[in-house]
């Protein structure tokens, strides 16, 4: 193999580079490979028109180090470093190199061109042909890292930023383009000519990647109001109230005990479920989890709006994973019109392993949306999911990659747990402290185990990337895009498993913004309910029986919990011999029972609180009792999230981040992010 060459030279026909070569001399005391000559002839210029229709493996490929090192752009000590993670890791050298700083974007793909006989090219400078991208097509480009460029005597040039990669595709780019070319460009310049050029098409695909008879999207305001506020169910009840007030409110006050009663029997089975696996934990033989022999590349999804305080924080957070910088990819994604947060992640120096992805307006603009924008993006096998203002246990990627190794195939996704960083505000925040407990320690783990759908978190989410992209991805039309999912995934006959692995959260201690998340939440649940129960049947025969009613407890038991709950606490005017409606419809109501199953779904409540609390929280554990009158705001939020329904299904009520602490971290008050050079575009 003759030595590499120090600098690509430019010849007439050939692709020009844009970027500086690099110095010529390497550094002393690095012994070569071979011998070297005194002074390398300039390589012969390469036509863009090669003539034969198949491209032949280059010959020099897996040099990159050895080129690198003799141009001087990377020291041996660093070379050295790389080589060694390589040897046991699913990484590529040019990878590794760039997510530890080694080399920049710039040199890297220099040396990639010098390794592969080719050269350079700037499609932001010299755009592509969109008739080429539609022939492979946009989001398949953006999946693949790779951008048709232009045409040359019947043979495609292709952009790539990892050539190798491009090349293990060769079969499918020649399916689409015939024979090909490879050219080297940056990822980020090649990911932001591919949205230049076709954006719209890829703003409109994010918002329809779920089926239509999966998918809310149907659901136009107007045809929610017809159905909510004109014959379908308003003039009903209207006429009941006017004819029978007696039985109407006999029939709501005996459907919110039913639901209560579920409710309260689903809880308690839960407990059991986790009390169970806890022993069964305990009395199990230790012994050492399996690790998989070469980790995953993990790609983090990061929606922001309207968050620019919170971004160093994030960027800090997310530093100190300790999974390994080659295999993260984090993707932030941010709204086109969301100038301020895109300027404050402009001034942030973000490291090589983190990339802002802009999201084009379109139809809505919700998270979901914007996860489907970047799922495209992601280069990860296994996908995540966290918000703006968390904080994740500096092993959590670790975690999750062990479970995923340990568990088969039918597990596609991972739900962590989630806490908060200031449950000790208020007593507000208190509460809420209490029920993410209850929820993500007891309730959601024992759904798991006893084999009914996971109506998931919307943040610490982990999934096998093929499962999620079969599923199309997240509901751009849900505002509770998770519990959807949760339930698309348990339809196909796919597992969700909660992993002991915390996340910390600012919890939302307002008492307005409180009841704006909420009903946001409510009126999510509610639409969710409702897209699958529109064909019960096939709904019943894909989860099952138990499922099934799993279902309407979760769903439509939950949300008339939160509706009646003022009929259930006007039982104090029975109890005190006040006139109630109910009195006219039943008379002689049995109070007895009445307040033993009030003391019995109550009881199953603090049975929860007492197993779910972790030691951080023991402390939080005398409010306990005061949880019916915090859950007295989640009756306000149940009849917004109502008028919400009706006149603006698919709202986004934003909360709001970084009053509490979320924006607030060790090391970073009163810091000034660095500026960080500008990308090209």
């Amino acid at each position: 193999m003759p030595p590499p060459p120090t600098s690509q030279a430019a010849a007439p026909g050939a692709l020009p580079s844009p970027l500086p070569a690099a110095p010529a001399a390497g550094p002393r005391g690095w012994p070569r490979p071979g011998p070297a000559p005194a002074s390398r002839p300039a390589p012969p210029p390469r036509a863009l028109a090669p003539p034969a229709p198949r491209l032949a493996p280059w010959p020099r490929a897996g040099a990159l180090g050895r080129i690198l090192l003799e141009d001087g752009a990377l020291a041996p000590g660093d070379l050295v470093r790389a080589l060694a993670l390589r040897a046991r890791e699913d990484a590529s050298l040019a990878d590794i190199l760039l997510a530890h700083g080694m080399v920049s974007e710039a040199t890297l793909a220099r040396g990639l061109a010098a390794e592969w006989g080719s050269e350079v090219v700037d499609p932001l400078a010299r755009p592509a042909d969109p008739a080429l991208i539609d022939r492979l097509g946009a989001g398949q480009c953006l999946r693949l890292g790779v951008l048709p460029w232009r045409r040359r005597g019947g043979v495609a040039v292709v952009l790539a930023a990892r050539p190798g990669e491009a090349l293990g595709r060769r079969r499918e780019l020649e399916a689409a383009l015939g024979p090909v070319r490879i050219a080297v460009a940056p990822a980020r310049a090649i990911a932001a000519a591919v949205e230049a050029a076709r954006g719209g098409a890829l703003a409109a695909a994010a918002e329809a990647r779920v089926e239509a008879p999966l998918s809310c999207r149907g659901r136009r305001p107007a045809a929610a109001r017809r159905r909510l506020l004109g014959l379908g169910l308003g003039l009903p009840l209207a006429l009941a109230a006017l004819l029978a007030p007696g039985a109407l409110v006999a029939a709501a006050y005996g459907w919110a005990l039913l639901t209560l009663l579920a409710a309260a029997a689903v809880k308690l089975a839960a407990l059991a479920t986790v009390l169970r696996a806890r022993r069964r934990a305990r009395t199990a033989p230790a012994g050492a989890a399996p690790v998989p022999l070469r980790l995953p590349l993990v790609s983090l999804i990061v929606p922001l709006f309207r968050e620019p305080e919170i971004v160093p924080a994030l960027v800090a957070r997310l530093g100190r994973l300790s999974y390994p910088r080659e295999l993260l990819d984090v993707l932030i994604a941010v709204e086109a019109g969301d100038g301020t947060t895109r300027r404050a992640l402009a001034a942030t120096a973000l490291p090589a392993w983190m990339r802002v992805v802009t999201v084009p307006p379109g139809e809505v603009q919700t998270k979901p949306r914007a996860l489907n924008y970047a799922l495209d993006r992601a280069r990860g096998a296994i996908i995540g999911v966290y918000d703006a203002e968390d904080r994740p246990d500096p092993d959590q990627i670790h975690a999750i990659v062990r479970r995923f190794h340990e568990r088969g195939p039918e597990v596609v996704c991972l739900q962590g747990v989630l806490d908060f960083y200031n449950p000790r505000v208020n007593w507000l925040s208190r509460c809420f402290a209490l029920e993410y407990a209850s929820w993500f320690r007891v309730v959601l783990p024992g759904i798991a185990g006893l084999g009914l759908a996971v109506p998931l978190g919307g943040t610490t989410l982990f999934f096998r990337r093929a499962a999620l992209e079969a599923l199309g991805g997240w509901d751009a039309h849900n505002v509770t895009e998770d519990a959807d999912l949760g339930l698309r995934l348990a339809r196909r006959g796919w597992r969700t498993e909660l992993v002991a692995t915390v996340t910390e959260e600012e919890a939302n201690c307002r008492p307005w913004p409180w009841v704006r998340q909420r009903s946001r939440w409510i009126k999510g649940h509610a639409v969710t309910w409702a897209v699958h129960m529109r064909d019960p049947c096939r709904l019943w025969r894909e989860l099952g029986p138990r499922a099934f009613l799993g279902v309407q407890v979760l769903f439509l038991g939950a949300l008339s919990q939160f509706l009646l709950a003022p009929l259930l606490w006007s039982t104090g005017l029975l109890a005190l011999g006040l006139p109630h409606p109910l009195t006219a419809a039943l008379p002689g109501v049995p109070l007895g029972p009445l307040w033993c199953l009030f003391a019995a779904a109550g009881l199953v409540d603090l049975a929860v609180v007492a197993a779910a609390l972790p030691p951080a929280h023991r402390g939080l554990a005398p409010l306990a009792p005061t949880l019916p009158v915090y859950f007295t705001l989640g009756s306000v939020a149940a009849w917004k999230a109502l008028g919400d329904l009706a006149f603006r299904p698919f709202h986004w009520d934003k909360t709001t981040h970084g009053c509490f602490g979320g924006a607030v971290e060790p090391g970073l008050v009163g810091r000034v992010p660095p500026p960080r050079a500008a990308l090209p575009g």
